[in-house]
């Protein structure tokens, strides 16, 4: 075989998130980001956003059923990370509210891949796209309209070189089997309540080509936006201790040397 694809991998912007991931974004990925309500998925998408976002690269933001991105902007704009510069220069909002209402998943679909070819963005949020998919998955034929809507939004996205981010409220123990097998990176967003605390967390349930950290990593929200908190350390930071033999004399004559010199310290 020749030599493996190289495949670049894009900084996320949020610290601690390229640890789990295995290094960063696999670029001209497809992903998805779960949650329930309230438990980062927007702010996580846009911090990635604004942290990739340029003229030379730009990104389309799209709203579906949720806020307007008027209402939206006045919120995420508190993040340090929001750079009011970027917006419109770099970053494009466009709400598909009308589409999603009128024609269901083909209109939107069909709206999302005009603004794509028309503007030829890097970088490609949908923001929620869970609602269309309700409002597909109760039609008679819906699994099978979903599955043939998300296989064309992936491939056409991909052939145009977006690196793509669906974002959508699902329960810890909901999802589509559809979305998520074409998906190549699920990121599943977690909170609760303990005694008089939000705990957050994050787990990297998928991602082709990378090896993520497993398990459960603990998520804050402050000023600057998301902060992850990986479970374990880096491999590379993982230094072995040098081993030390040493012994502990029994005060029987003989014994110390049938053990190899006395009692190994520490043993129980």
């Amino acid at each position: 075989m020749g030599n493996p694809v190289s495949i670049r991998k894009l900084p996320s912007g949020v610290p601690g998130l390229d640890d789990v991931l295995g290094g960063g974004i696999p670029e001209l990925s497809f992903n998805l980001i779960v949650g329930s309500p309230g438990c980062g998925k927007t702010t996580l998408g846009q911090q990635i956003m604004f942290a990739n976002a340029t003229p030379e690269r730009k990104a389309l933001f799209f709203s579906v059923l949720g806020e307007p991105p008027v209402k939206m902007l006045r919120y995420q704009q508190q993040f340090e990370f929001f750079d009011d510069a970027k917006v419109q220069s770099a970053i494009r909002f466009v709400h598909l509210g009308e589409e999603s209402l009128s024609g269901g998943i083909e209109s939107v679909l069909a709206r999302i891949i005009e603004e794509v070819d028309s503007t030829n963005p890097a970088f490609v949020f949908v923001d929620s796209f869970r609602s269309v998919v309700r409002m597909t998955l109760s039609e008679a034929s819906g699994e099978l309209a979903l599955q043939g809507a998300m296989q064309r939004l992936a491939l056409h996205l991909t052939s145009c070189g977006a690196t793509t981010f669906l974002l959508g409220e699902y329960r810890d123990d909901e999802h589509d089997d559809v979305i998520f097998t074409v998906a190549d990176g699920v990121v599943r967003l977690f909170q609760s309540i303990e005694r008089n605390s939000m705990v957050r967390k994050l787990q990297v349930m998928k991602i082709r080509g990378q090896a993520q950290i497993p398990g459960l990593h603990t998520v804050r929200i402050v000023n600057a936006g998301l902060n992850v908190f990986p479970r374990l350390p880096k491999p590379e930071e993982l230094t072995p201790q040098p081993f030390e033999d040493r012994r502990l004399g029994s005060g029987i004559a003989g014994l110390d040397e049938m053990l190899g010199g006395g009692i190994p310290a520490g043993y129980s």
